[in-house]
């Protein structure tokens, strides 16, 4: 992986390539390249520097062409060098970019070698292009369709060939492809914001599918070879975000991003009037009276956000729930319950390890679905049947931070509907739930005013190898999402756990040398989280607390306060994360790291 562009035009596409693949940067990556056909013959220019240096190289050699393709890359086979990454070729006759895993790429190696082919990389990319070739008769679609049965894994690809100008050749299974379809020209790609500026007119191509692209039409085939129609692949009008984004005052995406959840909830929220089933779907009604329990699954940061909507479901709509890491769910023997409502959480809506948890939820007989996802034209949408789409808008930064938040705010109203049908919510519960959120684009801007108290403490914590994450209760998953937030960015190892879980095993790592960062909101479990700080203290551990204004912690020697503006009741987890989010932000730019694109990670994980 991780983003697929490609073009068939009459005119000069390699600003278009690049420009794709500028637009693909916020997925994240390690190595870039671009390839054309040009002169009756293929040329390319790859780099493991960022796309600007990509840019200039296609400038300096004036890589110029109708006919092309474009990658970013994120390593998996083979390290981040010039020679692994995209686009590889296979004499000099196939070019070809790929997204996804191939996991039979060992035995075809062998097959290919054992052929004559040779290898110049460590990818299993070079394999699928090899094959292409071995196939290769006159017609490259034939090639790509023979080859793709031979594929075990996931992938999208995108293959051009020397003797056939004007043609590109795209195939998915697995992995996320979209169809670009321009006026006498056509395009590929991961993501439609990839061709913002260029079409909006998008098809999405599902499971199997395998495209032809040339000047005047598209040709799309099932996994069969059946040619689909118009009406099986339809053409949808997609308005993706046209413009560069702008970083305006800010050092960073990430920094700008943290400063733009007030807005992003507000957008969340646009239109909610009263707390009804319709938000979710038209049959959500229906859904929901059906349903026994949650069952919800996700990776990462959104997981997290699971884990705290696990206590707002239990608390408040009285409904059980379980959160799962969707890359163990779908490996593991699990006992199916029919009743369940499956709910997804993704920032992008293509998580492979997520996608592939539905389906396999799906299998087992769940038929009941629902997807919090911030991208309404998505594959986790299409699959689902209910959907709440939040606003965060493009998130650029990897550490994904209004993402999360909007998700909560969509887990929060998933809750109230849930808790409402259920009996478990009067009016006036309703009003004063809805009075709070609300309010938070309001609160959340009280605690960005928070951002120079935190810097001190940030240029502390720049110092460290090792930090303790702390929370009980509602905001155990916050200390979670604070601890990755700070090992995602800034390098730090980062632990977190229960704050009653210290005394069974983490209290052994306390010492001086490492910080122990403790989320206080002044809720029913403070004067436990008390004790647990003086565990910490009896040790020489150094602590570090946000606490809520009356929640009675004071600072003194070896123990930091800051402050929170208000207590916010069972939404304080959304405003305790903010700070947690600023804080691992200047401790990695105190630390000189890449903030937006932190080594080895990517945006949007589209393979296992």
């Amino acid at each position: 992986m991780c983003g697929i562009v490609g073009a068939v035009a009459s005119r000069n596409i390699t600003p278009i390539l690049v420009e794709g693949l500028k637009r693909l940067e916020y997925r994240g990556y390690d190595s870039c390249g671009v390839a054309v056909h040009a002169d009756g013959g293929l040329k390319r220019a790859r780099s493991t520097s960022r796309v600007a240096e990509l840019a200039r190289e296609v400038t300096d050699t004036h890589l110029e062409g109708f006919t092309g393709i474009a990658h970013t890359r994120w390593a998996t086979h083979g390290a981040p060098a010039v020679k692994n990454a995209h686009p590889h070729f296979s004499r000099d006759l196939i070019a070809l970019v790929h997204n996804g895993i191939i996991e039979n790429h060992d035995e075809l190696r062998g097959e290919l070698k054992a052929r004559g082919y040779h290898f110049e990389s460590q990818t299993d990319t070079e394999v699928i292009a090899h094959l292409v070739d071995h196939f290769y008769d006159g017609d490259l679609l034939m090639a790509v369709q023979a080859a793709v049965t031979r594929l075990t894994g996931a992938f999208a690809i995108a293959v051009f060939c020397r003797d056939e100008p004007h043609r590109v050749v795209g195939a998915r299974a697995g992995s996320p492809l979209i169809v670009g379809v321009g006026k006498g020209e056509n395009f590929l790609a991961s993501d439609a914001m990839a061709l913002a500026g260029v079409t909006d007119q998008i098809v999405y191509l599902e499971e199997g599918d395998v495209v032809d692209l040339q000047l005047g039409r598209v040709w799309i085939m099932d996994r069969a070879g059946r040619e689909l129609t118009s009406a099986e692949r339809p053409v949808k009008t997609v308005h993706a975000h046209s413009g560069a984004v702008e970083l305006g005052p800010y050092r960073h995406y990430m920094q700008k991003e943290i400063f733009e959840q007030p807005r992003a909830i507000a957008d969340t929220l646009e239109g909610v009037e009263g707390i009804v089933p319709d938000l979710f779907g038209a049959d959500a009604a229906r859904v929901f009276s059906e349903i026994d329990s949650v069952l919800i699954l996700a990776c990462g940061t959104s997981y997290y956000s699971g884990l705290t909507a696990k206590y707002w479901l239990e608390s408040i709509a009285k409904i059980p729930c379980n959160v799962e890491v969707a890359s163990e769910y779908r490996y593991r023997d699990s006992v199916p319950n029919p009743r369940a409502l499956i709910v997804t959480i993704s920032q992008s809506g293509e998580t492979a390890d997520t996608m592939a948890a539905l389906k396999h939820a799906r299998s087992l007989g769940h038929a009941h679905t629902l997807t919090i996802c911030n991208v309404s034209t998505s594959a986790m949408v299409r699959e689902c049947a209910l959907a709440y789409i939040t606003r965060a808008g493009v998130e650029i930064g990897v550490a994904s931070t209004k993402a999360f938040t909007t998700q909560l705010a969509a887990l929060f109203l998933l809750t109230l509907v849930l808790a409402k049908q259920r009996g478990h919510l009067n009016a006036d519960a309703e009003a004063e739930h809805l009075k709070a959120l609300r309010h938070l684009p309001v609160a959340l801007a009280s605690v960005l005013a928070l951002e120079p108290q935190i810097i001190c403490w940030a240029e502390e914590f720049a110092r460290k190898e090792n930090a303790l994450f702390l929370g009980r209760g509602l905001h155990y998953p916050i200390a979670l999402e604070g601890a990755l937030k700070l090992k995602e960015i800034s390098y730090i190892h980062a632990e977190a756990y229960p704050a009653g879980e210290l005394k069974h095993g983490p209290l052994a790592l306390v010492t001086e040398a490492m910080p122990v960062v403790v989320v206080a909101p002044n809720d029913t479990l403070i004067e436990k989280l008390k004790s647990n700080l003086q565990e910490v203290r009896a040790r020489g551990g150094e602590l570090f607390v946000f606490a809520d204004g009356d929640s009675q912690i004071t600072s003194s020697e070896g123990l930091h306060v800051i402050r929170m503006p208000e207590h916010y009741g069972v939404l304080s987890s959304i405003l305790h994360v903010v700070p947690l989010q600023l804080l691992a932000y200047h401790t990695a730019t105190a630390r000189g790291t890449d903030v937006d694109k932190p080594r080895n990670l990517a945006k949007s994980v589209t393979v296992e």
